[in-house]
């Protein structure tokens, strides 16, 4: 049973700074299948970062320059550095792993005060 534990969330100030974790286990997967994904209050669930096959990263347009995705292999551990937070980064985090199908955690609110 594969289990997506994100932590992290909380309330920040624009312009500031979270990290936000992601600790996988349950199952063998390579950390190249995960990735982070956020839905605000009333909009669908949108696409924020994800590792690409070879381990390179794509980033969505609004959060390129900002939001910086590592991963530890050790821990089985993928975070998501936010910087440069904006109001509307508000949302709630999830982190995606896609193996055979697609698991999501239970997801992380992050919130952006102006």
């Amino acid at each position: 049973q594969v289990q997506l534990a994100e932590s992290g969330g909380g309330l920040v100030q624009a312009g500031g700074s979270l990290r936000l974790s992601c600790a996988a286990s349950g199952t063998t997967f390579s950390l190249d299948a995960m990735g982070w994904y956020r839905q605000a209050p009333g909009k669908q669930r949108e696409f924020v970062a994800r590792f690409s096959s070879g381990g390179g990263t794509n980033y969505a347009d609004s959060v390129k320059g900002r939001f910086i995705l590592s991963r530890d292999n050790n821990r089985n551990t993928v975070y998501l550095q936010m910087n440069s937070l904006k109001p509307e980064d508000t949302a709630v985090y999830y982190c995606n792993l896609y193996w055979g199908r697609e698991y999501w955690g239970q997801g992380t609110q992050v919130t952006v005060s102006s």
